[in-house]
């Protein structure tokens, strides 16, 4: 064949593969196109054409509520300010509503009701099958003493009890809108969404794609986040602004991985020496009162609390208050006694350390109302209990393996837990690396080292939550932290970008069975490289894409499987809502493709 006629067949390939994108974005357009405003997406959806503003004296109404829970009240009030101050301009040439629509001449809303009602039914597909029909009872969810359990209390309870669903109808008419629920969490969830639905122009708050039929709940019931506090720390404010931003997000658990071998900012009456020795200055603690707020901000924003106190690894900082209970103090070259410097792990075989450890977790979940509580339990490091004399002249003395005395120490320190209503989460080591522990299959499991290993831990009857390095670790590809290494790189490059952590699939390689013990997943920051100046950067939008994932599940509303190209313009509106609320959430694309959707892929 010719150069010519090479040349020839190139270009008509090319030309093809450009008539066929073409066909596929006007596919995305049509389909798909009225509903860019929504992150994530609720599961069912039907909206219109028409503009829709928000009179002056609109007012959320809360009156059907008796008793209602102060953070229900807060919820309104925040939504309020949000329609009010987020400003935010549609994204489109111009940023207008659009040549050829009036606002001057839309209706006006002036209410949206919200009510408390009981579902007909639990399951959801029933719920959905009932989406054009009156799916609520008149019954309400409050108890015999007239109490409507308020979101924070909703938030505590276990997984499987937490009813996040709502119905939203916003009709084109302006007469009142209304917001529908059996929990004061589900009430929660419709009002991020109301609130994400409109935008201003001039004077005017308004949208152009009424009305709006919005039926909606989880697919899964964990979708979260990680953020240590422990490499660099992060200050109440930090904390909040992250949180603010799940709840925008529809997230609901913040794994807070708060202590670790670099430092213990955890101040616990009990135990106070732990952060008076432990924290990097008398400014880099949290105090009771610190704790307290952020428990209590998260559980109103529907946000549940995960802590973690990571062992018997990742606690050399024990060592600058009780020596005594940690081996292999700093131990060098670093490198053959830890997974990061410095080295240092909990004495496990020793009685004393195990009541230790027992007090130190009665400490912290008693001011824990959730259920859960992370015990770590990842990267144990045998070199350093190897060398360590104490340790094996124990291990010796009583005839134990190491894997024998780290599944004493691990079921001794959770039944504390157990014994006080809590459930262990735990990293997936706890379960694969050092053969049957014999832990309760209530224990819950962290799959982080490879997406592929969810099978294995499946396979053990244990629970699992997504967390897998490949896919949703934000700290990835930042080069190397260690020292003296030029040509170095982060552990697990590349970089992991949105629409990586968006295309994956949480039930791949499982079986129906073992699809049924996933409890979800989330994204997670290590903070090596980071600190209080790049967290919003590193964190959001990119932070979002799991929740989509979790919410939502695999199937669009409109059809078709959840697609990161028709995701696009919806994560720039999320993207764009964040930096109007004070988040400095990190571009996706130049602001020319923002307002020109699928222009520029």
């Amino acid at each position: 064949m010719t150069g010519r006629h090479c040349h020839s067949m190139g270009s008509m390939i090319r030309m093809l593969a450009f008539v066929a994108r073409m066909q596929l974005y006007l596919w995305i357009i049509l389909s798909f196109g009225s509903v860019v405003a929504l992150w994530p997406i609720p599961r069912r959806i039907t909206t219109g054409s028409t503009p829709l503003t928000l009179a002056d004296s609109f007012a959320i109404d809360l009156t059907s509520i008796e008793n209602t829970p102060r953070d229900l009240e807060d919820a309104v009030t925040r939504t309020m300010d949000y329609l009010r101050n987020d400003k935010l301009e549609r994204l489109v040439v111009g940023r207008g509503p659009g040549d050829d629509i009036s606002l001057a001449s839309a209706r006006a809303l002036k209410k949206l009701v919200l009510s408390i009602q009981s579902r007909h039914n639990d399951s959801f597909d029933l719920f959905m099958s009932n989406y054009n029909q009156h799916v609520w009872n008149t019954g309400s969810t409050v108890d015999n003493g007239g109490h409507v359990k308020s979101i924070a209390e909703i938030t505590a309870l276990p997984l499987e009890e937490r009813d996040e669903s709502y119905q939203l109808v916003i009709r084109a008419d302006g007469s009142d809108a209304t917001l529908t629920a059996s929990t004061c969490l589900g009430l929660l969830r419709g009002l991020t969404t109301f609130g994400q639905i409109w935008y201003q122009y001039g004077d005017w708050i308004y949208t152009t794609e009424a009305p709006f039929h919005i039926l909606d709940e989880p697919k899964y019931k964990w979708r979260g986040l990680l953020l240590d506090t422990a490499r660099n720390f992060f200050s109440v404010n930090d904390l909040k602004r992250t949180i603010s931003a799940m709840e925008l997000s529809k997230m609901n658990m913040f794994h807070w991985h708060i202590v670790d071998s670099q430092s213990f900012p955890l101040v616990l009456p009990e135990f106070p020496e732990l952060a008076e020795y432990g924290a990097y200055s008398p400014t880099k603690r949290y105090s009771t009162e610190d704790f307290d707020e952020v428990i209590a901000y998260a559980a109103a924003r529907g946000v549940d609390v995960l802590l973690e106190i990571d062992v018997p690894g990742h606690t050399a900082v024990i060592h600058k208050s009780h020596p005594e209970y940690v081996a292999c103090f700093e131990a060098s070259p670093w490198a053959k006694y830890a997974a990061e410097p410095p080295a240092g792990q909990l004495r496990l075989t020793e009685h004393k350390v195990i009541l230790f450890v027992q007090d130190l977790f009665r400490a912290a979940i008693s001011r824990l109302p959730g259920k859960y509580f992370s015990t770590g339990g990842d990267e144990i490091n045998k070199n350093c209990y190897t060398e360590d004399p104490v340790v094996q002249y124990t291990l010796k003395r009583t005839g134990q393996t190491l894997d024998q005395a780290i599944a004493k120490f691990t079921n001794r320190t959770h039944q504390t837990l157990f014994d006080n209503g809590k459930i262990p989460v735990v990293w997936q080591e706890m379960i694969l690396d050092h053969g049957d522990l014999g832990l309760k299959k209530e224990t819950i499991v962290l799959v982080w080292v490879a997406s592929s290993h969810a099978k294995k831990v499946a396979k053990t009857g244990h629970r699992i939550v997504h967390a897998p390095s490949n896919y949703f670790y934000l700290d990835c590809g930042q080069g190397p932290w260690i020292g003296n290494i030029p040509d170095g790189h982060s552990w697990c490059d590349p970089f992991k970008h949105w629409q990586r952590a968006y295309s994956f699939d949480p039930l791949a390689d499982l079986t129906p069975s073992e699809a049924k013990l996933v409890l979800g997943g989330q994204q997670l920051l290590w903070t090596e490289q980071s600190d209080p100046l790049n967290l919003d950067s590193i964190l959001w939008p990119r932070a979002a894409a799991s929740a989509e994932i979790f919410w939502t599940g695999p199937d669009h509303p409109l059809g078709g499987p959840l697609n990161g190209t028709e995701a696009m313009p919806r994560l720039q509106d999320l993207r764009y809502r964040l930096v109007q609320r004070g988040i400095a959430a990190h571009a996706l694309q130049p602001e020319y493709c923002a307002v020109r959707p699928y222009t520029c892929n």
